[in-house]
């Protein structure tokens, strides 16, 4: 399966809000995650959209979660970022060609669109399972615990 880059820099932009208690600029997320700021807006306003995130205006504004990083997960993200076009589409191939089979006797999706859609299915079940905040807590024990209190840090300090 093949995810757009836009979904990680999401991700990590949803990990680094659950981390502030204040609205985040976008150009602080670009910065911090090395990213182009105009490429992050776009992500962040796809999230928004989807109302994972919010946007305050103003001296202080910046984007904010709209709930707790523990009731988002990873695939309310992704679908915010990718759509939830299926990725596998059956093209009834088995309709076609010299041995065809005729419509009526395709009561049902053919093997192969059922192996695509149960594969498909328990990707998008893995990812329902993985919050916002696993995912800080992963990254936090990556680095020996102290990504998490480094970002909330870096974010006190102003630019």
């Amino acid at each position: 399966m093949r995810m757009s880059s836009g979904v990680e820099w999401a991700l990590h932009s949803c990990v680094t809000l659950g981390q502030s208690h204040d609205p985040v600029p976008v150009a602080r997320l670009a910065e911090l995650h090395g990213t182009p700021p105009a490429y992050t807006a776009k992500h962040l306003q796809a999230l928004s959209r989807a109302g994972i995130v919010r946007s305050a205006m103003g001296q202080a504004g910046g984007y904010t979660l709209t709930k707790p990083a523990s009731e988002i997960s990873a695939l309310q993200v992704v679908r915010a970022i990718d759509g939830d076009e299926p990725a596998y589409r059956c093209a009834e191939i088995r309709q076609r060609g010299p041995l065809g089979i005729p419509a009526g006797q395709c009561a049902r999706p053919c093997a192969i669109a059922r192996a695509m859609a149960a594969a498909e299915a328990a990707w998008a079940h893995a990812l329902a399972h993985v919050s916002i905040a696993d995912l800080a807590a992963d990254i936090d024990a990556d680095s020996g615990g102290t990504a998490i209190a480094d970002v909330r840090e870096w974010l006190t300090i102003k630019r």
